[in-house]
């Protein structure tokens, strides 16, 4: 039996398009195996957010040639799809592909094993209109399953390749997703988490007026799958029928990511992004109206081309009054081939390293806050995992990590914990 083995870099997206990848792969009767492991196949599905992603993409793709100079190499994903020519060039290479295609995967490695010749089927993604149906029956989670209900992105802000990696918006059938997601339940996941590049985006290039919230209800009804929960948002999407219909299935998690990426109006509008502090602020309170212990959590960048002191100090009163449960702080990383990277007043690297770790000492203290208001409180809890022989963890809707004594009647199921202690940056409780 032939052996292939996947390494993974990036997002959410990626690791479901790997788990896809390895499911086609598993059908053609190929054991999937690791990465330290001899195999006669090795996929790299690269990243390309920042210049080090390039790197590591490509120190990915020579590592795995040297294991077993005999194998298939093939790359693909964003970095093959934006520099293809860069993947080209890198002795070893057997198979490159970009962000589409990838449903023949196996046919393309094999046809580089039979002709020994280099097999490149990158297209020009800008133009594409369809999205690609990458399905998935099983999932290493055990009990939470990632559906990709959408690709591209059309929004353009000034620090980001993906749009040029992904291409324009293209959303996934309705029924499709309802198809899978069904499939999923069948396999006893009970948690559903809809995901995708820019997921608010959702049916904006239908013509039937379908959106996003009616994939929300009508994964709802299938009455295995107990939680639906979403990936990275847009403010945009937060409206008063938004959050209405979604409470109304009573399987929609109180956790929003909502992106921030700066609690500065003029780095925002730097950034092209298309809202400000604002409108930020009356779409959190917009949550909390109908979800008043809703997890928010965010990205900001910090070090963004021509951000004074002034504007930093913004940003942190900001997160304050916001109140974030969580946020994941990044160092800006210029790109090239970003309106960003050629901007002039780049910052400083000691500065940046410097706000980052301010950033992130106000993010551990806004989620101790957060945390200290479930003391005593009882909360559902999907138990997942566990961490030894002692102790599992899963978590509540509203994205809390839950860890209690193992007991392996309670994985993957719903159970209430009484919450009793606060632990990094997660609560410990006891089972009701």
């Amino acid at each position: 039996m032939k052996k292939v083995s996947f390494l993974t870099l990036g997002c959410k997206v990626n690791q479901y398009e790997t788990e896809a990848m390895m499911e086609l792969f598993s059908n053609k009767g190929y054991e999937v195996s690791n990465n330290d492991e001899i195999c006669d196949i090795y996929v790299i599905n690269t990243c390309t957010v920042t210049n080090l992603s390039d790197r590591k993409s490509r120190q990915f793709i020579s590592k795995a040639k040297s294991k077993n100079p005999q194998a298939i190499i093939a790359a693909v994903g964003c970095y093959s799809q934006v520099s293809t020519e860069e993947v080209l060039a890198i002795d070893g290479i057997n198979v490159v592909l970009g962000t589409n295609n990838r449903a023949k995967i196996v046919e393309y490695c094999e046809e580089a094993m039979k002709t020994n010749k280099i097999i490149n089927k990158v297209e020009n993604i800008k133009t594409n209109k369809d999205f690609e149906s990458l399905s998935i029956t099983k999932q290493n989670h055990m009990t939470r399953a990632y559906i990709k209900i959408q690709e591209g992105c059309s929004q353009f802000c000034s620090y980001c390749i993906i749009p040029y990696a992904r291409g324009p918006i293209r959303s996934r059938n309705l029924d499709e997703i309802y198809e899978e997601a069904l499939l999923l339940s069948k396999n006893n996941f009970k948690e559903i988490i809809l995901t995708g590049i820019h997921v608010a985006s959702y049916g904006l290039d239908f013509k039937n007026n379908i959106s996003l919230v009616d994939v929300i209800e009508k994964i709802a009804t299938i009455n295995s799958i107990k939680r639906i929960r979403l990936s990275s948002l847009e403010p945009r999407i937060i409206t008063d029928d938004f959050l209405y219909r979604v409470k109304n299935t009573n399987k929609f998690c109180d956790h929003f990511h909502l992106s921030l990426q700066s609690g500065s109006d003029k780095i925002l509008k730097l950034m092209n992004r298309k809202y400000d502090t604002k409108e930020y602020l009356e779409k959190v309170k917009l949550i909390r109206k109908y979800f008043p212990n809703a997890g928010i959590t965010t990205d900001i960048i910090v070090g963004f081309p021509n951000e004074e002191e002034e504007d930093f100090q913004e940003t942190l009163e900001f997160v304050n009054t916001v109140g974030f449960s969580k946020i994941h702080v990044f160092k800006y990383s210029p790109r090239s081939g970003t309106k960003a990277a050629k901007m002039e007043n780049q910052i400083d690297g000691n500065i940046k390293k410097a706000r980052s770790s301010l950033l992130i000492d106000e993010s551990k203290k806004l989620t101790n806050q957060f945390l200290n208001k479930f003391i005593g409180d009882d909360v559902e809890v999907l138990f997942e995992e566990k961490n030894d022989s002692k102790i599992m963890n899963g978590y509540s809707t509203n994205y809390i990590r839950v860890s209690t004594n193992y007991n392996k009647d309670f994985i993957n199921k719903i159970t209430k914990i009484k919450i009793t202690d606060i632990q990094d940056e997660g609560v410990f409780g006891i089972i009701n």
